[in-house]
């Protein structure tokens, strides 16, 4: 069983989701300092607020408490601008990959190699009538 389990782990693809797991947690918290420390600053400002997170509209006796979730809608737009671009780039990469297919070397067909040997047959030829002419002056 110990086999099995290790057989498992050690596939590609277990390895890589959880290389995945681990980046992408990363960088939810590079993109949740990012909005808290850039975005929401800028959005305090402009509100007049102190804390975006407390940002409330009232309809008569009701509050809808909208602040949280703005900075959610936030946090997964840029997340997901930067994976689509990613995820662009990465495919543009692999065409340029296809795209580049190294140069195929053509077989010799039975034409080529007739058509050597005639032109070396004449060159023969050429060079003995050349070297008899010579021979008679």
């Amino acid at each position: 069983m110990w086999k099995e389990f290790k057989a498992f782990i050690m596939r590609g693809n277990v390895v890589e989701l959880a290389v995945g797991i681990v980046i992408g947690a990363s960088f939810t918290a590079i993109v949740t300092a990012f909005v808290d420390n850039i975005i929401t600053p800028i959005i305090v400002a402009l509100s007049g607020n102190a804390n975006v997170g407390q940002l409330t509209f009232k309809i008569g006796e009701a509050t809808l408490k909208y602040g949280l979730f703005l900075q959610a809608v936030i946090d997964f737009l840029i997340v997901a601008v930067v994976l689509f671009i990613l995820i662009k780039v990465i495919n543009q990469l692999a065409r340029k990959e296809e795209a580049e297919p190294e140069p195929e070397v053509k077989a010799p067909t039975v034409e080529s190699y007739l058509a050597e040997i005639r032109d070396l047959l004449a060159e023969q030829s050429d060079a003995s009538t050349k070297e008899s002419e010579t021979d008679i002056r």
